[in-house]
């Protein structure tokens, strides 16, 4: 039978006492101390516990014991962080940055929880995330009163997060370094992205100017009821008459909205100057956030996917009646072409808009073809080119022209589509918030609109 190493060791150690001992019992015991010993170095996972019955009787190689976890690093103690799964028992502060977590785990996922790679891409994850936000903050907000407090933070908050993407969005330049002899070298330095560097401090002024305008609402002289308590309420206040105005809301089709109610006498001359002020603001920041949300679109490169949809003709897209007057040779007017279209609701209106906006892009692609070599077909096709020009230039006019009439009107199927498929994280940024704050701006409008035609109605009776 084979000797264990453990075996070999204590006969070694047997002969060494009976030198130094002379005594065979006390060797027996030093053995059996050493068997002990090393018993209860053996892991539970091999042996069991000490004592076990299913314990081998001869000591086998010590077995490292688990070690405690190592203390956190001194960061980490710094800030009060625990490492994760260490304490389930947060602290009622840590909401805030476990939902700061979330939101950035979700752009790293790009909305794919699985985490295998099928979520979107970066810029579409950001422009999402400031969709659900201004959702989520604004989607409830159909008064004209000051935001709560909550709200307020949780929307300067979560933007710094997603607008300090742009921070590190920068381009090279040429430039010149001294060096400490006093000679110079050239060097490639960094500067923020052009379009960024214009076009985002603009919208942060912006945004501090609606919620200053929201922030002005805290005693005012109107009030506001839902739609289906309305009766009770303005009999329960003992005035007879409160004129309420539907204004946007279709005579019904949003009853869930509230209604603004205004006294019998109406609004006094200094409220309704101060609305009316207000109102020309909001409307002059909405036009301003349409314009830089029109400018990065365009700048926003057309999708393949949507240049293999669009017709072959141009007048095929818009109609004869559309066509007819475009190319009329003599001074166009988008508004009377609009005015003979009838457009009756904001369906028709996107309707319109997908078709006229195919057609342009169509003719823009004509007119940047190249010429053929004879000079008869180079006459013709500078001629051809001529009208497409004109005629793009024109659906191009009466595109704005159809949105500055519906300042609602949802976005048009180009529009989605680059959305969709951008891929620059800059011009994603600034197209989802320029396009969030003029959603917010056109709501404010909309909303004095309404306190207005209250009004307006009050001082009928």
């Amino acid at each position: 039978m084979m000797d264990t190493p453990s075996t070999t060791c204590d006969e070694s150690s047997e002969v060494d006492a009976r030198d130094d001992f002379g005594d065979i019992d006390d060797v027996e015991r030093r053995r059996g101390h050493h068997r002990r010993e090393a018993s209860s170095d053996v892991s539970s996972e091999c042996s069991g516990e000490p004592g076990s019955p299913y314990g081998s009787p001869y000591p086998r190689w010590p077995v490292c014991s688990v070690a405690k976890a190592p203390p956190p690093p001194p960061l980490l103690q710094k800030l009060g962080t625990a490492r994760r799964g260490a304490g389930r028992d947060r602290k009622a502060g840590d909401g805030e940055v476990q939902l700061i977590k979330e939101r950035f785990s979700k752009l790293l996922l790009g909305e794919d929880m699985s985490g295998s790679g099928k979520g979107v891409s970066t810029a579409v994850a950001i422009s999402n995330a400031i969709t659900n936000l201004y959702a989520t903050v604004f989607g409830g907000c159909h008064r004209l009163e000051p935001l709560p407090v909550e709200k307020r933070s949780m929307w300067r908050r979560e933007m710094d997060c997603l607008l300090s993407v742009c921070d590190y969005i920068v381009e090279l330049f040429p430039s010149k370094e001294i060096m400490p002899d006093g000679t110079t070298r050239e060097v490639m330095a960094t500067r923020p992205r052009s379009d960024i560097y214009v076009s985002l401090p603009a919208l942060e002024k912006l945004d501090d100017m609606l919620l200053e305008i929201l922030d002005s609402f805290q005693k005012t002289e109107f009030w506001y009821v839902n739609d289906k308590g309305h009766k009770d309420s303005c009999a329960a206040a003992a005035v007879p008459c409160r004129p309420v105005s539907h204004g946007h809301r279709g005579g019904g089709e949003k009853w869930w909205l509230p209604v603004p109610c205004v006294t019998k006498p109406g609004l006094t001359e200094s409220a309704r100057r101060d609305l009316r002020q207000k109102h020309d603001c909001a409307n002059q920041i909405h036009k301003a956030a349409m314009a830089i949300n029109n400018g990065v679109l365009a700048e926003i490169r057309i999708p393949e996917l949507y240049k293999q949809t669009l017709p072959k003709c141009g007048r095929a897209s818009v109609g004869d009646l559309i066509y007819r007057h475009m190319s009329f040779p003599g001074k166009f007017s988008p508004e009377y072409l609009l005015d003979r279209l009838e457009i009756s609701s904001e369906h028709d209106a996107l309707e319109v808009a997908d078709r006229v906006e195919a057609a342009m892009h169509v003719w823009r692609r004509k007119a940047s073809q190249g010429h053929s070599r004879s000079p008869w077909s180079a006459v013709k096709d500078l001629m051809e080119s001529d009208k497409n020009v004109m005629l793009a230039s024109r659906a191009g006019d009466v595109l704005l022209c159809l949105k500055q009439r519906f300042p609602g009107l949802s976005q048009t199927t180009l529009d989605a589509s680059k959305i969709q498929y951008n891929k620059d994280v800059g011009q994603a940024i600034l197209e989802s918030y320029s396009r969030v704050l003029e959603s917010l701006a056109y709501n404010i409008v909309t909303c004095i609109d309404d306190v207005l035609l209250a009004d307006e109605s009050a001082r009928k009776i």
